[in-house]
């Protein structure tokens, strides 16, 4: 009974936790050259589903652009998926990471 209590408790503190990771973090510009243009990809629609764009991230190591592809994630009631964002300031580049904002 315990176990299940607590499990019960555990499913709640996510439930609850969830709503309020729906934010972008703050986007650091570190990275010194310019992203590619973005591919279009066609995807077709999937009932249920919304799709999520491909992009561009930075590979610290092999300093270059490595294309991600799009994919698909399950729609959620109330909210829209914002796709990742390459942004500019004083001659250095970041990128935001795609992430779920609530519908206005």
């Amino acid at each position: 009974m315990i176990i299940r209590k607590s499990l019960f408790a555990i499913s709640l503190v996510g439930a609850f936790a969830a709503p309020f990771a729906v934010h972008a973090a703050a986007i650091n510009f570190n990275v010194d050259i310019a992203p590619p243009a973005p591919v279009y990809e066609q995807m077709p629609a999937r009932e249920g589903y919304v799709t999520t764009p491909g992009y561009y991230r930075y590979d610290e190591a092999s300093r270059a652009h490595t294309w991600v592809k799009g994919g698909y994630e399950p729609a959620r009631k109330g909210e829209h998926y914002v796709g990742s964002e390459w942004k500019q300031q004083g001659g250095h580049y970041g990128r935001s990471e795609g992430h779920w904002e609530h519908d206005k």
